[in-house]
């Protein structure tokens, strides 16, 4: 008899497996909801419009070497586009250094930007793109400044920028 409880209670234990042991790795990626854009093309029509550079980023996710943006250092007015569509998706008001070596902002212009899960790196990061025509942006972290504390860390060559008008 003995042994049959001992028998139980082992199965018990070896069967319990808590939330608090489940750990979110590089291997494990959250299902993608299939995501539809109004700018639509194929690979071969955007290698077509983009540059190089353009494409890798804004079609392929890769990330720009850091500090190599011209945007990085810009203190002009005005508004940074999808590179890709013209979306506007950043105010100058937003831009903050970062010293990061990417262009950064604590704040998107809401609707224009859509965020997903990514894991390419081994850890769950939280990834932005344009929500117009999906192309990848960069990534959101939540060690930014004020008002938002968030840091929404854009690669330079995914954007263009359009200087306010001046009266």
């Amino acid at each position: 008899m003995y042994k049959n409880i001992i028998f139980g209670l082992c199965l018990v234990f070896i069967g319990c497996k808590g939330n608090s042991q489940k750990k979110e790795t590089a291997g494990q990626t959250a299902p993608k909801k299939e995501q539809r854009f109004s700018v639509v093309k194929t690979e071969a029509e955007w290698q077509k419009e983009l540059t190089e550079a353009e494409f890798y980023v804004l079609r392929k996710a890769a990330t720009e070497n850091p500090f190599s943006s011209d945007l990085l250092e810009n203190k002009e007015e005005g508004t940074y586009v999808c590179a890709a569509c013209g979306t506007e998706l950043f105010k100058s008001s937003t831009k903050f250094k970062s010293g990061t070596g990417w262009p950064s902002f604590y704040e998107e212009i809401k609707g224009n930007v859509a965020y997903d899960v990514d894991y390419k790196i081994g850890y769950k990061r939280t990834e932005e793109h344009c929500a117009t025509c999906g192309g990848h942006l960069g990534h959101v972290f939540e060690d930014g400044p004020e008002p938002t504390g968030l840091r929404h860390c854009v690669n330079g060559v995914a954007l263009d920028f359009v200087p306010a008008k001046k009266d």
